[in-house]
């Protein structure tokens, strides 16, 4: 065969693929061979094929067997959907106005055949355009976009440096989680990497025809090889695809915009890389034999095995991603299981002709990398819209595919026929088990085991002689009225009355009173009153003879059931291990990679889960985020039933085949290639020019910050020489200009935080001085050091509640209970008492002066002003925490929420970084965590309220809190992951908007929420800039203590048990 047959061919598969998914999409149908039946019927013409489809449901509902099961011819259709088990049932287009409806279906048919001859562009195709059109505006609309957005870069390039050894992420450009999700599954598979960073172009370019086919897929191959060596050898902590998916949108033109497929994407992403190595394989062939690396990596084949009447037939096909239905099935081996048989297959191996009809599918080659595709999603023709599927379904780590191999086929019919046996006495055991636990003929059923034994209770309860309303009162006087007591027993026993009932009078009256029995309000039953029903009348005989029969047969259920359980136990046992044995695990197959979508059917985010063979642990891809994660957190997130994810796509490769990931080693050396020494020339050369130009921005941004920091600095001197008091007496030496107070411990009046020190200074000299009264002043100063510091010490040592926080008192206190160096504190404590304003009388002006002699002393080896000047930027730093958290704390308990969330998410910030140098840097971090993950539930459903109003003011008000505030800080709960509260409460938000998918609303609020949804589900971990801080306002230390206990007392009433504090 030519080049240009082979071509040929090719080109009339896949159109003939392509008519096959138009007429799936109109009709609604999934069978292929009653699709194919149909397009030959109508000689392909997509009109009649339609007709005689809506023709064949009309007629017949339930769908002939023998056209089910009819044979296709044989094709090499690497793209045929095997092992459906779909509904075959087609849309009703039987109405009244089905002639209108087919001529408009026609119409559409005939406009996108059109439009394919001319352009040589499916709708396939087109629709794949729509989405890469859409994220390339967003991707060039997120310029625009405020710091207040989800999806804008940190400014400081330092936050997007990539930690050493760490994987590079990818940027979602706008509704291209799945990209990211797919790209990077195949990234992770060496072979494939190594392929596509080793390819270069065909030499003569020039000379092959320019259809519109190269046109995509060469400079599409190019950007590939460009966006994986970043992802190799880049600096960056993630890089932009966008060029890429630029790329991509250029092929193909379209003005709509809609969530691309991730299925679909990977079908025609792999067609594509083929379509490419296909060029390049053709170059280099040798003979007639061509080798396309792409097949020989991705694609398998398998055998269909039939029976048509009685007629068998064997047909062999190519796959690439092998479709499996979910609902139904608890694990993978009961989807591949449905997936290889169709119909009744008795007959395929039976020596009788029989009419009945099925088909089996053998595997006679898999691929190296073998893909499940899990359907998730189906359309529900009720609601006319798609659902997804959220049933929870198992799969391995490990899987072994011999059970579903040619080779194996006699073996496998042997023990499926097994299997089916013990299955149906399974079935009956289960039935027998059944009846033994739900015993009875009513609606309410109870374990025949506790039946017997509430009847033995029963017989054996003490007899009562007496009706069980007999002794009730009926004439009884209501609550709170008198009643004449029986007359007394004749026992000669008097009533004690010397003590009187709780809550009734002395004197004869009282005597007169009987207590009244309430049901609803007195839960203690009287003693008088049987706690069971008991028989009237039995005899000991009649007892002794119902015990012994209820207890024999209570033992013989008892026996039976526990024989059941075990023999149902045994079977399941024996089911599990059917293919255990040696010679049925030998084509293991090791998960890779699991595709993750979280949300509903038209909305969603994508991740992946893939492993790291050398590191042996899972990591997570979610978009610019690379993780370290655990096969538990897959299971939790990828089998489904638990919350909106679930795994759709699962990635196995041939674990007899290294190859696969195996890193590249130098040929001379021996050692393993690692970074940019796994890059071609021209590659590397690439990766380190963007390098350069990273590197360069960091320079930039550290030049930046270092000037702002000296005009900081400049202005704090300045202020600092400015506000200094007049003063007669010498200047200091200008090496101690510089050495201001922190802004805490100012001197620039007798007034807030500055007198309330001089007052505790002038308290500590006078305490000194009363014990020395004779001494010098430098002796008063250090027993007066020594005194204060014994006072700041027992309040640092002092357990306190949380409302009184002593480190807000003095920076001593946080110091101390930080472990401050010695020179620290007492350089400290120094400063304290060298304040001007200390006093006025002589005693301690010289005390002070003292205290400045010592500092001008101090040699700046004995003390670090670097280390000194970061201790007290730290507490600086607490105070600030502290007083953004009491602001926050305090517009909560207003129910003022959106002015306080930004205060709260400060404070967990600032307060996170202080935790990161100690324990006790900063205050309790699950408190912060808690309201700020309140705060953002309070406003998530104020959003939602304001949305369901359906008033355009309401509802963009609503929308405007979710993007600006919500939306933004999800990532902020996602990126610690401190609690699962905070991943539980995420779901919560995002199911309450995602419940209003099923809802009928006005196409407006569709279309806004539309819009909204992919924002909210598609929160990855990176974290928004947001504006400045809050402008914090100036508090005395007495007042900061005093605000701060009373927002703590007020939280401690407040709470409740659900807040788990």
């Amino acid at each position: 065969m030519t080049v240009e047959q082979n071509v040929l061919q090719q080109h009339s598969q896949k159109h003939q693929q392509t008519l096959l998914n138009q007429l799936r999409e109109v009709t609604g149908t999934t069978d292929v061979q009653l699709l194919q039946q149909a397009l030959q019927v109508s000689n392909g013409d997509l009109a009649e094929a339609v007709a005689f489809l809506t023709e064949k449901n009309a007629k017949v509902p339930q769908q002939d067997e023998a056209t089910y099961y009819q044979t296709a011819q044989i094709t090499n259709d690497r793209y045929i959907s095997v092992g459906s088990q779909a509904d075959t049932n087609v849309i009703d287009l039987t109405g009244d106005d089905k002639d209108d409806l087919q001529r408009a279906i026609a119409l559409s048919l005939e406009e996108s055949n059109r439009a394919f001859r001319e352009t040589g562009i499916t709708d396939e195709e087109q629709a794949i355009s729509r989405v890469l059109e859409a994220s390339i505006a967003e991707n060039k609309a997120s310029l625009k976009r405020t710091h207040t957005e989800v999806w804008s870069d940190s400014p400081n390039p330092h936050d997007r440096n990539r930690q050493e050894n760490c994987p590079v992420g990818l940027k979602n450009v706008g509704n291209t989680c799945w990209f990211s999700a797919v790209i990077q599954s195949l990234f992770n598979l060496l072979e494939f990497q190594r392929l596509v960073l080793h390819y270069s172009p065909p030499a003569r370019m020039q000379d092959l025809p320019r259809i519109q086919k190269e046109h995509r897929n060469l400079p599409f191959m190019q950007e590939l090889r460009h966006l994986f060596s970043l992802l190799v050898g880049s600096k960056r902590k993630y890089v932009d695809p966008s060029r890429a998916v630029e790329i991509l949108k250029d092929a193909f033109k379209s003005s709509e915009s809609q969530q691309q497929d991730v299925s679909e994407f990977t079908h025609k992403l792999l067609d594509w890389l083929e379509d490419a190595f296909q060029i390049k394989a053709e170059e280099d062939r040798e003979g007639e034999k061509l080798k396309n690396p792409m097949v020989d990596l991705f694609y398998g084949r398998f055998l269909a095995v039939g029976v048509l009447e009685g007629k068998k037939f064997e047909n062999t096909e190519m796959f690439g991603q092998y479709p499996l239905q979910v609902n139904g099935f608890k694990d993978l081996h009961e989807c591949l299981e449905a997936a290889m048989i169709e119909g009744e297959i008795e007959s395929l191996h039976s020596a009788e002709n029989s009419a009945k009809s099925g088909q089996e599918h053998w595997f006679t080659e898999l691929p190296p990398v073998l893909t499940f595709e899990l359907s998730r999603f189906e359309f529900n023709q009720t609601l006319g819209r798609p659902e997804k599927i959220h049933n929870k379904l198992e799969f391995p780590s490990m899987l072994y595919m011999d059970r579903y191999m040619d080779r194996n086929r006699d073996i496998t019919r042997i023990k499926r026929e097994e299997i089916r046996r013990l299955k149906e006495h399974l079935t009956v055991l289960q039935q027998r088990l059944e009846r033994y636990l739900s015993y009875g003929s009513g609606p309410k059923r109870f374990p025949l085991a506790d039946v017997l034994q509430y009847a033995m209770e029963f017989a054996s309860s003490k007899p009562v002689c007496t009706s069980p309303v007999e002794d009730i009162n009926t004439t009884a006087p209501p609550a709170g009225t008198t009643a004449h007591l029986p007359p007394p027993a004749s026992t000669g026993e008097q009533p004690d009355t010397s003590v009187p009932a709780e809550g009734s009078s002395s004197g004869p009256q009282a005597q007169q009173r009987v207590s009244i029995h309430k049901p609803f309000t007195q839960s203690r039953v009287p003693p008088d009153l049987p706690m069971h029903p008991a028989p009237r009348h039995i005899t000991e005989e009649e007892l002794r003879v119902l015990e012994g029969c209820l207890h024999r047969w209570r033992s013989e259920v008892e026996n039976d059931t526990r024989d059941l359980q075990a023999s149902i136990s045994r079977i399941h046992r024996t089911i599990e291990l059917m293919y255990s044995d040696k010679s049925m695990m030998q084509v293991p197959y090791r998960l890779h990679a699991v595709l993750v979508h979280e949300g509903q059917a038209n909305a969603g985010h994508y991740w992946a889960y893939i492993f790291d063979p050398h590191q042996q642990r899972w990591m997570k891809y979610n978009d610019i985020s690379v993780t370290k994660s655990s096969w538990e957190e897959l299971v939790r997130d990828s089998f489904g039933g638990y919350r909106n994810a679930s795994a759709y796509c699962l990635m196995y490769i041939d674990d007899k085949k290294p190859f696969l990931i195996e890193e590249e080693f130098d040929k001379e050396t021996g050692q393993m290639l690692s970074g940019l020494d796994k890059l071609p020339p021209d590659l590397k050369e690439y990766v380190e020019a963007d390098n350069k130009l990273f590197e360069r921005e960091m320079k930039e941004w550290d030049a930046l910050q270092a000037r702002k920091l000296q005009q900081e600095k400049l202005a704090l001197a300045t202020a600092s020489v400015a506000a200094q008091p007049m003063c007669t007496e010498p200047c200091p030496p200008d090496n101690t200009a510089p050495q201001h107070d922190p802004e805490y411990m100012e001197q620039q009046s007798p007034t807030g935080d500055s007198k309330h020190l001089q007052e505790d200074t002038e308290r500590a000299i006078s305490k000194a001085a009363a014990e020395h009264d004779e001494r010098s002043p430098e002796a008063l100063l250090n027993t007066a050091m020594k005194v204060e510091y014994t006072r700041l010490l027992r309040l640092a040592q002092e357990d306190t509640p949380p409302e009184r926080d002593y480190r807000l008192q003095h920076v001593i206190v946080y110091f101390v209970h930080n472990q401050a160096p010695k020179k620290i504190v007492e350089r400290t404590l120094l400063m304290q008492f060298a304040d001007r304003n200390l006093g006025f009388d002589e005693r301690c002006k010289s005390i002070m002066k003292v205290a400045r002699a010592k500092l001008e002393l101090i040699k700046p080896d004995e003390v670090n002003m670097e280390e000194y000047e970061m201790w007290h930027q730290d507490y600086r730093k607490f105070r600030d925490t502290t007083v953004l958290l009491l602001i926050g704390l305090e517009l909560f308990l207003k129910k003022s929420y959106v002015e306080a969330l930004m205060y709260l998410i400060y404070a967990y910030q600032y307060n996170k970084e202080l935790l990161a140098k100690g324990p006790y840097r900063g205050h309790d971090e699950e408190l912060i965590a808690h309201y700020r993950k309140e705060c953002l539930l309070k406003l998530n459903e104020h959003a939602a309220v304001l949305f369901e109003t359906g008033e355009e003011i309401e509802v963009n008000a609503g929308l405007s809190i979710m993007n600006e505030l919500v939306v933004a800080c999800i990532p902020l709960l996602l990126v610690d992951e401190m609690e699962e509260k905070d991943i539980v409460a995420v779901e919560d938000m995002r199911n309450r908007w995602c419940s209003y998918l099923g809802q009928e609303m006005e196409p407006n609020l569709q279309e806004k929420l539309t819009d909204f949804l992919p924002k909210l589900l598609d929160c990855s971990t990176e974290i928004k800039s947001f504006h400045d801080p809050p402008k914090l306002p100036s508090y005395s230390m007495l007042e900061l203590c005093e605000r701060y206990g009373q927002v703590m007392r007020s939280l401690t009433l407040n709470r409740t048990p659900a807040d788990g504090r």
